[in-house]
């Protein structure tokens, strides 16, 4: 039982029935100033219920309370403040830390609950590419935090395998490909994708070619389909290499084109529910005059040639995935220029019936640039991800070479600290900014980054091989022990404030500030000195490795024991 729900326990017996105990739970604060206790409890939520002064209330309450985790607790205003027994605290953290076999600071708030996570979701016949990095990564971490948290997870890579880009894929291979489909590389693929987007500004004729071929494609034209399925085959086996190095998986490979034959139902039920429209041939729903007040623009569900849209195929994905799952969250980890997409997606689902699409959430983010410019593969400037993590591990390799000559497995640590550079800088930033990537900044193993608290784990692992074997035991009571313990009692409510926020940055943050706490304990404090305090010292940094690790682990970012 970690430290909260100890406090949490003894509140429950005091203040049952006015209050439960999860909304206790949710109201225990970590006061920002150390003269106000480690733990807090503001009574203004009971003071109503009662009818009592708050005051009055944390007054009695503190009188009430007594137990020996604590040195006292007292009241201050309308808050109750717990001072712990900073020996007993520790050894009692200590051992929490040790017995969760690295899962401490986890809970059970979700359990019993799915969340379904749309992630990653690259597009075929184009190489994966830095502006696929965030929704992959963020979405792991969000799958990694839920799981934290209790819930039961589903990942599903939502593949970009179908639309009008393959009818101008197919119809630019048509039109220029000059040896067998198979034989095309990601990149050649890219270059036709480039040349027919050029053309198709110049010409609408070839536009038009484009749109003809997805067409026969989503009739099923035998000729379109397995022109199709060789450009995805080939592409989904470089996206798979890619997960690979960055150690993610997915429970599906449910792409657009899966939903090919569910879209026509869908359109059925819009037409049942009244909604439909028609407009110049094409089909709508006509989102300005069925909601007036919500400043949506009208959703093109079927064009006018018959061929149907994102909208159409994402209103299939939904209803899908809430049979499929009878997901409790549906989560979809999109770049925030789709924020507008999204909103008409659940206003249709809403005004078909569906109460369920208040259960959808939009987890939106910003660009990556490289020096201020947007990523396009239209335009044919993309950077590829695979060559971002290779420069990323060649770099980390360039200064293990110089820190660490010696070091058995370089190459292998070297992508370890290379890729996970990478996922950290990427999770340590507000996932609504824009990121203007510097690779030359994020694999220094100084600073904001993750080889900084990789390296800082690091040389835990080797203070602790000095040390050799030791008994795990705590019972720390001087300030400089005391400000490690502390930072680490926060990390059960970052866990929790991580996933409840769907920010990953509140996790890469904490790590950074943990490192940095324990690299100033280091600096100021002789751990292996032989006396008695030394298996308290060395449990209390085996400890922080424990967190450090986890918290590691939650950001997809692997931990080496030496660098």
């Amino acid at each position: 039982m970690q430290i909260t729900d100890q406090i949490t326990e003894l509140l429950t017996k005091k203040v049952s029935p006015d209050l439960e105990r999860r909304q206790i739970q949710a109201m225990i604060e970590r006061p920002k100033q150390i003269e106000n206790g480690d733990f807090s409890f503001p009574v203004f939520q009971l003071a109503k219920i009662r009818h009592q002064n708050p005051a009055e209330i944390a007054q009695n309450l503190a009188a009430e309370i007594q137990d020996p985790l604590f040195e006292k607790v007292e009241a201050k205003g309308p808050y109750l403040n717990f001072f712990l027994n900073r020996k007993d605290a520790s050894s009692e953290l200590f051992s929490q830390i040790d017995q969760a076999l690295g899962d401490y600071g986890f809970n059970n708030d979700g359990q019993d609950k799915e969340v379904v996570i749309d992630m990653s979701s690259p597009n075929i016949a184009k190489p994966m590419s830095m502006g696929h990095l965030r929704s992959t990564v963020i979405g792991n971490t969000l799958s990694n935090l839920a799981k934290a948290n209790g819930y039961h997870v589903d990942k599903v890579n939502h593949l970009g395998d179908w639309g009008t880009q393959f009818g101008l894929m197919i119809a630019a291979y048509k039109m220029w490909g000059d040896k067998p489909i198979q034989d095309y590389s990601i990149d050649e693929l890219v270059k036709l994708y480039v040349r027919i987007n050029q053309a198709a500004k110049e010409d609408e004729s070839v536009a038009d070619e484009g749109r003809r071929w997805f067409k026969m494609l989503e009739d099923g034209d035998q000729e379109a389909l397995d022109l199709w399925k060789i450009i995805s085959e080939s592409s989904l086996k470089e996206f798979t290499d890619i997960y690979e190095r960055l150690e993610i998986d997915f429970d599906a490979y449910t792409g657009e084109s899966f939903y090919n034959d569910k879209m026509d139902a869908v359109i059925d039920l819009l037409k049942d529910k009244n909604l439909i429209t028609v407009s110049q041939g094409a089909e709508i729903v006509d989102l300005p005059t069925l909601l007036p007040d919500s400043n949506l623009p009208i959703a093109m569900i079927r064009r006018s040639d018959g061929a149907t849209l994102y909208m159409t195929r994402d209103l299939a994905t939904a209803i899908y995935r809430k049979d499929h799952y009878h997901f409790d969250q549906s989560l979809y980890v999109v770049g925030a220029e789709q924020r507008e997409h999204f909103a008409q997606l659940k206003a249709i689902l809403k005004l078909a019936g569906f109460a369920w699409s208040d259960e959808m959430e939009h987890v939106s983010f910003g660009l990556i640039t490289f020096n201020g410019s947007k990523m396009s593969s239209r335009k044919g400037n993309v950077v590829p991800l695979v060559d971002v993590l290779n420069s990323a591990s060649q770099l980390a390799l360039e200064q293990i070479e110089q820190k660490n000559p010696d070091l058995s497995n370089k190459k292998e640590v070297a992508e370890a600290v290379g890729v996970g550079a990478v996922i950290f800088n990427d999770l340590e930033n507000d996932r609504n900014l824009t990121i203007d990537f510097d690779i030359n900044e994020i694999v220094r193993f100084e600073g904001d980054t993750g080889p900084y608290v990789q390296y800082a784990n690091a040389r835990i692992h080797s203070i602790l091989r000095k040390a050799g074997s030791f008994n795990l035991e705590g019972g720390l009571s001087d300030d400089q022990s005391w400000e490690v313990v502390s930072k680490m009692l926060d990390y059960p409510n970052i866990v929790k404030r991580a996933f409840d926020q769907r920010d990953p940055s509140i996790v890469a943050k904490y790590l950074l500030s943990l490192s940095r706490q324990f690299n100033s304990y280091y600096a100021n404090t002789k751990i292996l000195v032989e006396d008695d305090g030394l298996n308290a010292r060395l449990t209390l940094i085996k400890s922080v490795s424990t967190i450090l690790e986890s918290g590691l682990a939650l950001l997809g970012v692997k931990a080496p024991q030496e660098m």
